[in-house]
């Protein structure tokens, strides 16, 4: 019972993140599943995936109006696809604190990435677009990004947001609602790579999903009045600081095992 209850909180953040910022729930999810609600993380990353998948779900729907790029998403998250079945083949051969410590990293890239700058790319509209550059990078981004999806059992939008606003160009606002689409056809492909071994606490992700699509529903609504420069600045600290403290925690697993 004690577990569920922790469960709750964690995942409300959860859910909070990815309706906030379009991003962030697998970076907590993961982490908080492994060393908060005690799973291994066999078991945490496919729950991961169930718990993002929904959250975003439900968060991108107030997003809809706002504007998702519906042609990008499409072409990233096909792109995924095979990427994240070949990710999670990958996993199986590596050691879990070891993945942890690399997510830990990409984590640090992507944080200080977003981080708002002066002068950055404008934002380039679809009707402008040059497709022959374009298509190329949202398939070589959906391959990153699906790769990573099943070995890491993450939804990828910490990054896919960083992907789609400084190499697509999308500005922040559209590329949070195209991310919650994406993470949600990832999130299905990664769990769909498992399902063959999938052997999961029912009762305690459920909880914690129950808990992050009320968080999503909530933070998305609310993020819809803040600026753009707020929504990165958010975001980039919110990974940066959770970065650290999974890497202080797996270099420890590592040391000590």
């Amino acid at each position: 019972m004690g577990v569920l209850l922790l469960a709750l909180p964690l995942g409300l953040l959860v859910g909070g993140l990815l309706g906030l910022v379009g991003a962030g729930g697998s970076i907590i999810a993961a982490p908080a599943l492994v060393y908060a609600l005690g799973l291994s993380p066999a078991e945490a990353i496919p729950s991961s995936l169930i718990v993002v998948g929904l959250a975003a779900l439900v968060g991108v729907l107030p997003r809809i109006r706002q504007g998702v790029d519906w042609s990008t998403a499409t072409i990233v998250a096909l792109a995924g696809i095979p990427a994240a079945w070949l990710g999670a083949a990958v996993n199986r051969m590596l050691d879990p604190n070891l993945l942890m410590l690399v997510f830990a990293a990409l984590m640090v890239i992507a944080g200080i990435r977003m981080i708002p700058k002066r002068g950055q790319a404008a934002v380039v509209s679809p009707e402008r677009r040059n497709l022959r550059t374009h298509v190329p990078r949202a398939l070589l981004v959906g391959a990153l990004v699906g790769f990573l999806t099943g070995l890491l059992g993450i939804g990828g939008g910490f990054i896919i947001v960083p992907a789609l606003t400084l190499v697509l160009g999308l500005g922040i606002g559209v590329a949070v609602g195209t991310s919650l689409v994406i993470i949600v056809i990832n999130s299905a492909a990664g769990l769909a790579a498992y399902a063959s071994t999938l052997a999961l606490d029912w009762p305690l992700v459920l909880t914690f999903a129950g808990a992050a699509i009320a968080g999503s529903l909530v933070a998305a609504r609310f993020a819809t009045r803040l600026s753009e420069r707020k929504v990165k600045a958010t975001f980039a600290g919110i990974v940066l600081v959770v970065a650290a403290g999974v890497s202080v925690a797996s270099v420890y697993a590592l040391v000590t095992g």
